[in-house]
């Protein structure tokens, strides 16, 4: 990408055969909403056929919901693709495009990682006073640890950006 002209539309650039290239982000996005439909789907028949719905079906689609929307970040930065105003970024010199990209890198490393710091400190408060579900009873950190995971990982990402911006 040039910082002459605007980011590419939102898929990263295809190899040479011409076929998409999907991310792993993409792939986990893709099966967590499947789980989450069927899930959902499921639990809507057992409630009709029966008047009652399985316990562990919402927080199981908590899980999964938090877990779409952390990859979908993830997706983002890679493709950057996440919120800016565009006619800041596409009307100025150069020099300002460049230094909005980075200030841009930056500011996603610094969010992702407090994300991270905030989500350690919610799954260690978990694991020791363990925190059970209240839907089915197991320990709540099962759930919790994804979120700093995930952070770390787009932290991980935007880094990588941020580093492939400064040597640009």
């Amino acid at each position: 990408m040039s910082l002459t002209e605007p980011p590419p539309a939102d898929e990263i650039p295809a190899p040479a055969g011409g076929a998409r290239r999907y991310l792993p982000e993409d792939w986990v996005g893709a099966i967590s909403m499947a789980l989450l439909t069927l899930i959902t789907f499921i639990n809507v028949l057992v409630r009709y056929l029966t008047n009652e719905s399985f316990a562990w079906s919402e927080e199981v689609s908590i899980w999964l919901m938090v877990v779409v929307t952390m990859v979908a970040a993830g997706a983002a930065v890679v493709r950057d693709r996440h919120i800016r105003i565009e006619i800041l970024y596409v009307k100025g010199s150069a020099r300002r495009r460049k230094l909005l990209a980075l200030l841009s890198s930056a500011t996603t490393v610094a969010v992702f990682l407090m994300m991270f710091g905030l989500g350690m400190r919610l799954f260690w408060d978990d694991y020791r006073y363990e925190v059970t579900s209240p839907g089915i009873g197991v320990p709540q950190w099962w759930y919790t640890i994804w979120l700093p995971a995930l952070s770390l990982a787009i932290a991980a990402r935007a880094m990588h950006q941020l580093i492939q911006r400064v040597r640009t």
